[in-house]
């Protein structure tokens, strides 16, 4: 087993933790689990990230409104994120972005206004941004050059290798979920490889997005071994090596202290 690891995204407000939340957070450590990123998804859900952090030491929150989620964005709503940023140990603005996926998501107008707002929002606190970009690559990278004070990372990466080498020239991480252990892979293991693993984060992404042999079941970060153990893999290191490396770089990007 694998010690150190750093799951810098999880969804423990998701629904699908309420039968068993607290064991399921509780026996992380026990499964090499150092630390875990939860971010909301929307006013509520940020909330309960942060009260999430107050109660496990090595759960950390951040605070964001998703493009799925945007439909009844209010611009009085960045008052209330900026409230909630200001809460202990919330680490970034997120999950924040596009999803141009699904046909019935927001209007993409309504998606880059608010995807802007918090990118502004994030300037001000001098606070990272953790981004969610699904099928709006263009559309994303033309935000995030709008704000070259705001370092970021991309989240659950599914951009080409030659997005992964821009992002990682502006000074952005791109991180990887269990996508990266599966047969298809190809995109997500070009991008792995353009990049240093200094630009590297790993994340489970839980409740979704399991690796294999786990894919299809409810994921949670004890899984983020099996993205680690791949991404060394890839990198021609062992993956010990590895979840040293990607737990340095996420406590540098979150400014979380030994």
């Amino acid at each position: 087993m694998l010690t150190g690891l750093f799951d810098t995204h999880a969804h423990y407000d998701a629904r699908q933790f309420d039968p068993d939340r607290e064991q399921v957070l509780a026996a992380l450590p026990g499964q090499g689990v150092e630390l875990v990123v939860n971010p909301g998804c929307d006013l509520a859900s940020s909330r309960q990230a942060s009260e999430l952090a107050s109660r496990y030491s090595f759960v950390y929150a951040a605070v964001g409104v998703h493009p799925e989620e945007c439909g009844d964005w209010q611009d009085s709503d960045v008052e209330e994120l900026r409230a909630l940023a200001a809460r202990p140990k919330v680490v970034a603005v997120g999950e924040i972005g596009l999803d141009y996926y699904w046909p019935e998501n927001p209007p993409r107008e309504l998606q880059k206004r608010v995807f802007r707002a918090q990118m502004a929002l994030a300037r001000e606190l001098s606070l990272p941004v953790i981004v969610h970009d699904r099928e709006a690559h263009g559309d994303s990278l033309d935000v995030v050059r709008e704000f070259p004070e705001v370092r970021g990372v991309f989240h659950c990466f599914s951009g080409s290798a030659e997005m992964a080498r821009e992002l990682a020239g502006l000074g952005w991480m791109i991180s990887f979920t269990g996508v990266l252990t599966y047969k298809n892979a190809r995109k997500a293991v070009e991008a792995a490889q353009a990049v240093p693993l200094e630009h590297i984060m790993i994340e489970t992404d839980s409740p979704y997005m399991a690796p294999v042999p786990h894919r299809g079941e409810r994921n949670h970060s004890g899984h983020v071994e099996l993205v680690c153990r791949r991404l060394a893999e890839l990198k021609g290191i062992a993956p010990d090596e590895c979840s040293i490396i990607t737990q340095g770089n996420g406590r540098r990007f979150f400014h979380i202290q030994e």
